[in-house]
């Protein structure tokens, strides 16, 4: 079972904050892996202190698992400044292995969550990212993940292993405002969705959003605990009888 990060918003936040304060002194300083949530409750806090030079990169341009940069003004914020290195995982196409299966076997080994990010995983490869400081460390001392022979590998090939499949919804709304396309997405009513929304459990685009009128866009990105993540890839056009025509994708 993956252990919790550990890091609660506060814990965060001081850590965030820290970060700026070394980046002002004119050092970049790096906090993470950060999650999808963490990533938006940084660009929540980097709003709320003015603070701009700053960037989240996982490795690849969809990562879900973050590092945050802060960067000092003569610097500019690009992912190649970044503590981050990509290693491939090699072994049989005909041995069967999961997210889980690596993300287990690594924790097992004393490895913190926080210094792992994505790990992409397709018969015969992985790709996982991590910081620069346990690479070694996990090239070097994993040679099995489970009972299956591996062999690691600093760097990775494109293309790199698709992240998710997805399975397609779509349907009719009366407008773009977030209770009504998170209803839709993940199959409740307009009702329980905008509930959720005011309980703080639906996050927009990464970030926790409260207001139910907050209008959703074309590319969003949106998760509904215990429900799911979807990405919406159409808004539009209007039926007939005046109605908003929607398309998008869930995460499976």
């Amino acid at each position: 079972m993956e252990k919790r990060a550990g890091m609660d918003d506060a814990v965060l936040e001081a850590k965030l904050r820290d970060a700026v304060r070394i980046a002002e002194r004119g050092r970049p300083h790096f906090v993470g892996f950060l999650d999808e949530r963490q990533a938006g409750v940084a660009q929540t806090i980097m709003r709320r202190t003015g603070f701009s030079n700053y960037l989240l990169w996982g490795g690849y341009a969809e990562a879900e698992r973050v590092l945050f940069g802060a960067f000092p003004d003569y610097l500019e914020a690009c992912p190649e400044e970044f503590p981050l290195e990509t290693v491939t995982v090699s072994y049989r196409q005909c041995d069967s292995l999961t997210h889980r299966d690596f993300l287990g076997s690594l924790l097992s080994k004393g490895v913190v969550r926080e210094t792992i990010g994505d790990i992409l995983v397709e018969p015969g490869r992985a790709v996982l990212f991590a910081r620069a400081e346990v690479t070694d460390f996990l090239l070097q001392q994993t040679d099995k993940i489970g009972r299956v022979g591996v062999k690691l590998s600093r760097g990775a090939q494109e293309p790199l292993p698709v992240p998710h499949t997805f399975a397609p919804f779509s349907g009719v709304v009366a407008s773009a405002r977030l209770d009504c396309i998170a209803a839709l997405a993940a199959g409740v009513s307009r009702e329980k969705a905008a509930g959720l929304i005011s309980a703080g459990l639906v996050m927009l685009n990464h970030e926790v959003v409260t207001s139910v009128s907050t209008p959703v866009t074309e590319g969003s990105k949106l998760s509904v605990r215990g429900k799911g993540r979807y990405i919406l890839d159409r808004v539009g056009p209007l039926t007939k009888k005046g109605r908003l025509s929607i398309a998008g994708r869930k995460y499976i």
